[in-house]
């Protein structure tokens, strides 16, 4: 990285968004005018990381509640809604305790994560932007850890959304457990006995060992690749704020963090209170889900019945054929046509 480059970084890592404007100011006094703004708002407490990308203020706004946790979208320069911002204003958020947000307030020992507290920053997060862009309402976006973050919102404060477009839907600690199987014949059908003898030395889940997920995770991804299409690498590519070795120190310190706070060290973590059937299946908004076929960790079976439970003013469900759990492309078409065709007309204002 030049010089240059790491000064940058390093006065966008300073300000606020520059001081955010005097924070109350509108980022848009035209309809036509590109948004591009990136920096630390202060949410409940504590400096969190927000990006805001997009061609025209005109356009429908965009929340994505990023997956994990632990795992931030806004470092990619070019990640998979990159082609939405024509369309769309995009935002990111490093949620409490991940990537930019973790580094400028590192955890004490003994702070935990919740998924209510998470849930809080984000309706807080999604009130800022409104504000900040002078909208009526917003588009929530989630995947995987994403989707139960995305879910509590919008049954706590729907008034603030204008749909739910959730991806690789993470219905509950208990309900999420079939792709254990699904693996072990994938990988028995497949003859192979080292993946097979590492799944069944774990055992079924849940499990007491927080090592137990990632082992039985990484084999899940090595079958999901044999039937699904592969992520562009250039999807990957850093942008320039996270391309030091500060900001990667960071992210993977939040990353640890937010995983252990997840799962627990005995499973007693995040995920063993998820349960998105006892929040209730009736929203007051629309409700969209996009599905891979091919998902091992939340499987299409499951998300199925989620949705048959669901009651909204409209949902739809779509299976994505080459696609799993993590992003590729038939699964970035099947979102973009789903936020064009179906959701952009209900979210104009």
């Amino acid at each position: 990285m030049t010089i240059l480059l790491k000064s940058l970084a390093a006065a966008l890592l300073a300000l606020p968004f520059a001081a955010m404007a005097a924070q109350a100011a509108p980022a848009c006094s035209s309809p036509t005018q590109r948004v591009d703004e990136q920096g630390f708002v202060r949410i409940n407490g504590i400096d969190q990381w927000v990006t805001m990308r997009g061609d025209s203020c005109a356009n429908p706004v965009i929340l994505i509640a990023h997956g994990g946790p632990g795992n931030p979208q806004s470092l990619y320069a070019n990640g998979p809604d990159a082609g939405w911002t024509k369309e769309f204003t995009v935002v990111h958020w490093d949620q409490r305790g991940a990537g930019m947000t973790y580094g400028r307030n590192k955890p004490k020992e003994d702070e935990k994560l919740t998924v209510e507290g998470l849930r809080d920053d984000g309706l807080a997060v999604a009130r800022h932007v409104r504000e900040r862009l002078g909208k009526n309402k917003l588009i929530l976006m989630g995947g995987s850890w994403g989707s139960v973050l995305a879910v509590h919102m919008a049954k706590a404060n729907p008034d603030q959304f204008c749909a739910y477009l959730g991806t690789s839907q993470d219905v509950g600690h208990d309900f999420n457990i079939d792709g254990h199987a699904k693996l072990l014949a994938l990988a028995r059908a497949a003859g192979d006995t080292a993946t097979v003898s590492a799944i069944e030395a774990l055992g079924p889940p849940p499990w007491k060992n927080p090592r137990s997920f990632g082992i039985e995770r990484r084999a899940m991804r090595k079958y999901e690749a044999m039937r699904t299409d592969p992520m562009p690498k250039s999807w990957m590519d850093l942008g320039a704020v996270y391309a030091t070795p500060q900001a990667q120190a960071d992210y993977e310190g939040g990353e640890d963090y937010s995983w252990l706070a997840f799962v627990g060290m005995e499973d007693n973590g995040m995920n063993a209170t998820i349960d998105l059937y006892k929040l209730g299946t009736d929203f007051r908004l629309p409700v969209y889900l996009v599905q891979g076929r091919e998902d091992l960790l939340t499987t299409p079976e499951v998300t199925q019945r989620y949705y048959d439970a669901i009651r909204a003013p409209v949902k739809k469900l779509v299976l994505v054929p080459r696609a799993g759990h993590d992003p590729n492309l038939p699964m970035v078409e099947a979102q973009t046509r789903m936020l064009q065709d179906e959701i952009r007309p209900r979210c104009q204002s």
